[in-house]
């Protein structure tokens, strides 16, 4: 089985990030005694620090070299590398803290980069259909103040659902940490912990 992280937090000491670790250790851990696995050998997490990576948006070049590519259905360049990975995982762990009412830059870029009619998905007439493997798409988010509204997760939500094909999604979110003590920080994010083994 492979579990793809894609680590959209920027920050050295995200609270984000801190969240989705400790997801990871439960979904690796889950797993592991689903499969009966005495070692998690067999299952492989693939992590993308997206901050590190060296992802362009589109420009007119590579939307004219791309568009040749799909005419052409030949999927092998290197520039679908992202999307041949995303559609492949068996289990999917976006981690974004809320910006700006949604994510980093960075995690829209990663986004053009694997949305590939004939890798993620397909059209059967004019309705996209989906090809990602994956069951469960998972979303951590944080935010230091209140979410008016979170076009992060419902983004990737309607990816998930209307292209990827990824049914079960499950969004993880904390908000206000800006606006409470540092120890009540530590209490909430303990709090939301405890209760992530129950969406695994």
């Amino acid at each position: 089985m492979k579990l793809l992280f894609v680590n959209g937090c920027v920050r050295e000491n995200s609270r984000t990030l801190e969240l989705a670790r400790h997801l990871l250790t439960l979904l690796t851990a889950d797993l592991a005694n689903v499969n009966d696995v005495a070692e998690s050998s067999q299952l492989m997490v693939e992590e993308l620090e997206l901050a590190q990576l060296p992802l362009c948006g589109h420009s007119r070049k590579s939307l004219e070299e791309r568009d040749k590519l799909l005419q052409s259905r030949d999927f092998h360049h290197e520039m679908f590398d992202y999307a041949h990975q995303f559609a492949s995982a068996d289990l999917i762990v976006v981690a974004a803290p809320y910006w700006d009412l949604s994510f980093p830059a960075i995690v829209k870029t990663y986004i053009e980069n694997i949305c590939v009619s004939g890798i993620t998905f397909d059209y059967e007439g004019a309705v996209p259909v989906g090809m990602c493997r994956a069951k469960k798409f998972y979303y951590v988010t944080t935010a230091g103040g209140p979410m008016f509204c979170d076009y992060g997760y419902s983004y990737w939500e309607s990816l998930c659902k209307n292209f990827f094909g990824i049914k079960e999604t499950c969004c993880i979110k904390v908000e206000g940490l800006d606006m409470i003590a540092p120890d009540q920080v530590v209490q909430k994010l303990q709090q939301v912990k405890d209760e992530m083994k129950s969406l695994l």
